[in-house]
Order: C-alpha cells, then structure tokens, then sequence
C-alpha cells in the first residue's frame, strides 16, 4: 500500500454531524495532508439508515424554523462532491458490520443522532395522554418509521422542558395549521392533524429562571409571531435580582435570551391590556402560559388518563441552582408532553456511556474507547456530534465537534503504517459488491436529488416551495426509477 492510493473513510449517520465532518476532514486533508505525511487524497463513504439524508435538520427541527433551508443547501452543496459517496438506506449493524467496514475503510466515524427520548422519572409518567417530545417531533416532521396520526383531542396541555425542543412542541400545539401549510414542507397528515387539533390552553413549565432556561432568541422570535395565540407570563418570575443580573450579563447568549424574553414579557401585558389578542392584536383563541420556577411533580389521573399536573414553584439562585418551595399549584390538563432530553443511540460494537448517554470515548475527544470505565482506545474508531458528546448543543455545535475530530484523526492515520492506509480491502468497489450480494440497494446523491426533486414538485402544485414523501416505499420507488 502506498500513498498513491487514497485514503478510505466510513462515516455512520448523514445528519449534519456526519457531513459536516466529511467536509471539514477534507479539507484539512488538502491542507495538511502533505505535512502530516498522508497525502491529500480521500475517499469518503457516507453510510444512512434512512433513505434520506440530513438526519436531524429534516426530523428534529420544527418544520417553520426559516433557517432549515439555508442548513440544508448547505449539507447539498457538500454531499454534491465526488470524494462523498452517499449510501443511504443502509443500516450500519444489519446490513453492514463493523468488521467489514474495518477491512475496507481505514477509519470509522460515528455520527449517529439521537432518536428516543430520556425517560420521565414522575408519579403519573405512564398515564395514557403523557407524550415524549420525540415521538411527536417525528409525527409532524415526517419520520418514515414514525406515526401517521396523533391524538391531538386535549383542550388543555402541559409541556415540560426549558429548551429548545420543548419551545418547538409547545410551538406546534399552538399552531395556526393553514399558516403551518403555507410556510412548511409539512405532508398532508400533519396539515389535517393539526387542523383538528383542540388546544385552546398551553402551560409550558421551566424549572428553573428566566436568566438559566436555555432558549435561543431565534425560538423566542418564532413563539412571538403565532396567530391567534395571546402570550401570558408571571410578573414574579421576571423580577431578578443585581447577582442573576450581572451573571447572566457575563455569556452573551443568555444575556440576549434574558433580553428577548423581557421583550415577551413586554408583549403579554399590550397582549392583555389590549383585550387578550394576538401579537397583530387580532382577537386570540388560543393561551399560551409561559411558567417559570415551575418543577412538575407528579401528573394526576383519573380512568388512567391524564386529567392535571402538579407543580412545585421553585426559587433559582444566580449561580443557577434551584431550591424547593413547597409551593404546589395544580392545572387541569389532558396531555402532557415532556422534553427533557433526547438519548443518542447505541450502535452495536461500540460501547456505551450510560451516564454521558453517549458512545463511549475518551476525554471528549472522540476517539472510541473500549468501555465507558476503562479508556484504552479502540484504534481507527471515532465519535462526533451528539454521539460524541450526548445530546447538548445546536447544529451550528457540530462543526467544532467535526474540527477536534478531524485533527485527531489527521493525527491518528499520520502515525499509522503505510501512510495511515491500514484497511487491507483497498477497492472501492468492494461495498458495493457486498451490499449488492445481500440484497440491499443504496440510495446515492443522485437517487436523493430524484426524491428532492419530486417533493419539490409537488409542493409547487400547492404554491409551496416543497412537500416531504413520507412512505419508504415511495422513496425507493423515486430513488431507483429509471
């Protein structure tokens, strides 16, 4: 083996972890390859159990945030290179192993996502009308494994959660459907569920202050501007003292969160003084309570159904530690949705940190270890993103993920034998023929651009700019047509 070959990379997962780092590794290939002693030269094969690819951008982001667009012809603009080689549609542990990726790649990138919810450890948890935010994130941005319908009959919802995903469920629940249609690629079964939805009261319950929930000001923007909805907060919860003040002024983020959230607070009270309206002071229909120092305790049932919540109002200090009140106020409602984190997923041959919910790693630094206890490293075996880290931080987080990975793997394969050029099946046609003999046929970027090009379509017929395919059949029969 020698340097005139290229260098062979499997990445597990084309969400944007996945391809943002395919993307970064390249070019720092090109830029350091030569130093470093590995050439300039790669071969990336972008492995996707879905049909699709963008992994969390299409199906962990609600349908209205504008900015998925830009996200998303960005993830196009990288995967529409001839050194990326998309495999989509191919399950890493089912249809391909991770001994047979090791023979043929020198090195292996997990960029696995994060698709179950962390379980909610409260008396009541288990009562039909208690929804993980998950599930329900899947139902209305078309997952193709998830729901086709949803129990949308509750007139008074809770949801719990002071992040962003919790700010994106309440946002649906609240939604105008003909507005949802206008602006989104929704599909035809989330556009009817929602117009049948009968929320007309929503309690979002954040345990801790306004100066520690953990919002970006792009989602408080989103919840500004609902139709018909009239925003209503607690006075008490917005009178913060000199120390959470100056704390919250040192990170910039929070300090513009803080300032967008009085910004709301401002809004609720013209909301109400001018007759309970909306944010274009048309008359409101729908309530949306936003609850801070506010821990959920238990949810109350009656005939096994959810019929209230009880809640604990909690004091937060500066430093972000929260205290117990023994305070309890009960609201009727009749479904709660909780999100309160997501768990990345396991992948089978790797090792599992329980605690971090992540894959087993060292130190953070991605590279993959044998145990979450013991930390040998696993040579030529690599995490990223949420996988690397558990479920913390935006999309834009991924790409400083990307870049410490790629410098440790840049660094790994310069150390290696034969220029870092381990794998012993060197031709790149090699899983091809292997996927091929088990009867598994990827969808690549052309057959994705089919798909793409479909929704598209049929989104003009409607005057919107694209429509998802749900099915998985479908996306075959778009992807494979001749």
């Amino acid at each position: 083996m020698t340097q005139d070959s290229e260098l062979r990379i499997a990445v597990i997962g084309a969400g944007p972890a996945g391809v943002y780092s395919s993307d970064i590794f390249l070019r720092q290939l090109k830029k350091l390859g030569d130093e470093l002693g590995v050439g300039t030269e790669a071969r990336i094969d972008l492995f996707e159990k879905l049909p699709v690819p963008f992994g969390l951008v299409r199906y962990g982001v609600a349908p209205d945030h504008p900015s998925i667009k830009f996200i998303s012809s960005a993830l196009e603009k990288t995967l529409d290179n001839p050194d990326i080689h998309l495999y989509c549609d191919v399950e890493f542990g089912s249809d391909v192993t991770l001994d047979e990726l090791l023979d043929r790649y020198d090195a292996v990138l997990f960029a696995t996502g994060a698709v179950k919810d962390k379980p909610l450890k409260l008396e009541g948890a288990d009562l039909d009308g208690v929804y993980g935010a998950a599930k329900f994130v899947e139902w209305y941005d078309g997952y193709p494994t998830g729901a086709r319908e949803w129990p949308l009959e509750a007139e008074e919802v809770a949801v719990i959660g002071g992040g962003n995903v919790a700010m994106d469920v309440a946002r649906e629940l609240m939604r105008n459907a003909d507005d949802l249609k206008n602006r989104t690629d929704i599909p035809d079964n989330v556009y009817e569920g929602i117009k049948a939805n009968k929320a007309k009261t929503l309690h979002l319950f954040i345990r801790r202050g306004v100066a520690q929930a953990k919002f970006s000001v792009q989602e408080l923007r989103e919840m500004e501007k609902l139709p018909g909805v009239q925003l209503i907060i607690d006075e008490d919860d917005f009178e913060l003292d000199d120390e959470t003040i100056e704390e919250a002024g040192k990170d910039k983020l929070t300090r513009q969160m803080v300032e967008e959230l009085f910004a709301i607070r401002e809004m609720a009270e013209d909301m109400e003084d001018d007759g309970d309206v909306d944010f274009e002071g048309n008359p409101a229909d729908r309530q949306y309570f936003i609850h801070f120092n506010s821990a959920p305790v238990e949810i109350l049932g009656e005939d096994g159904k959810v019929r209230g919540i009880k809640v604990e109002r909690t004091r937060t200090s500066a430093d972000g530690k929260m205290t117990r009140t023994g305070e309890f106020v009960e609201y009727p409602v009749q479904a709660v949705y909780h999100a309160i984190g997501y768990k990345p997923e396991a992948a089978p041959g790797i090792a599992y940190d329980e605690k971090g919910a992540h894959l087993a790693n060292a130190n953070g630094d991605g590279r993959i270890t044998v145990s979450a206890e013991d930390g040998e490293i696993r040579e030529r075996l690599y995490a990223t993103g949420w996988a690397k880290r558990g479920p913390v931080g935006l999309i834009g987080s991924t790409k400083s993920d990307a870049l410490l990975i790629v410098t440790n793997m840049l660094e790994d394969l310069a150390k290696a034998a034969e220029g870092g050029r381990v794998a012993p099946d060197r031709d790149p046609e090699s899983i091809d023929r292997l996927l091929e003999s088990r009867g598994v046929k990827p969808i690549d970027f052309t057959g994705w651009k089919k798909i793409d090009a479909y929704e598209r379509s049929e989104g003009a017929k409607e005057g919107r700019e694209h429509k998802k395919v749900i099915d998985n059949e479908k996306f075959r029969e778009l992807a494979h047509a001749e």
